[in-house]
């Protein structure tokens, strides 16, 4: 189980939401690089950034501080990165710098069009992000929620070729309140591609209860509040996670 530390940009700054509302943000660091050297020397095995200023704007915000990360990174670890990608030219860009892996959030929702090409022009490098509120997609920064069933998109994102989903419960994001096992199991049994969950991690009963049905095709999960406020100890989760034999 791949245990992903979560580097969310507002400003320049590390800061985490609580659900999504850009006006309920908790100021982490002010030094985003520094966080990811910290992330890495405890064990990290792949950072995820988001672009919150990118998301809302509809392109990228906070190149300073991706580049500081991809510095301090130095290739020891893959970098994955989402918020504001709507263009192929953006994904060129990213993985130019030396990003891993790009995640399209509502443009794959919105133009999927957009999806099939990026996964046609970038081949193992691209990951959908697929956030959702009981079974139903949510789009723009969280801000709106469309029709779209989580479960039919995720097969048709499968077809266009993305390496991976990224399933966030965003009734559950920042919230602490545990992650929706249930939601990202169906959601796994569903697609032949790895899907890392997100949204609602506490502590480590957590981890265990998604090690438990990792061999349903749940690769990892994204850690955010939960390590920033102590909640769950990274090093001591991923190490967990390692040793865990069902």
């Amino acid at each position: 189980m791949l245990l992903i530390p979560a580097i969310d940009l507002k400003d320049g700054r590390c800061v985490r939401l609580r659900q999504g509302a850009l006006d309920d943000v908790t100021v982490f660091s002010d030094d985003p690089a520094a966080m990811a050297e910290q992330w890495l020397d405890q064990g990290a095995r792949r950072l995820h950034l988001v672009d919150l200023n990118g998301a809302f704007a509809g392109k990228p915000v906070n190149q300073d501080a991706i580049a500081a990360i991809l510095d301090a990174v130095n290739d020891e670890i893959p970098v994955q990165i989402g918020g504001g990608i709507r263009d192929l030219d953006t994904i060129e860009t990213y993985l130019d710098m030396g990003i891993r892996y790009v995640i399209i959030g509502t443009a794959a929702v919105k133009s999927p069009g957009f999806l099939r090409d990026a996964c046609s022009a970038f081949p193992g490098s691209i990951i959908v992000g697929l956030d959702a509120r009981d079974g139903k997609v949510a789009t723009d920064g969280w801000s709106k929620v469309s029709r779209h069933d989580v479960l039919d998109l995720a097969k048709k994102f499968e077809d266009y070729g993305c390496e991976s989903i990224i399933y966030t419960d965003i009734g559950r994001d920042g919230m602490l309140s545990g992650v929706n096992i249930e939601a990202t199991v169906r959601l796994a049994q569903h697609v032949n591609i790895p899907v890392i969950a997100s949204g609602g991690v506490t502590d480590i009963k957590d981890i265990k209860a998604l090690c438990e049905v990792e061999n349903e095709g749940v690769e990892g999960v994204i850690l955010g509040r939960s390590i920033y406020e102590g909640t769950l100890d990274f090093a001591e989760a991923q190490t967990f996670a390692d040793e865990y034999e069902a």
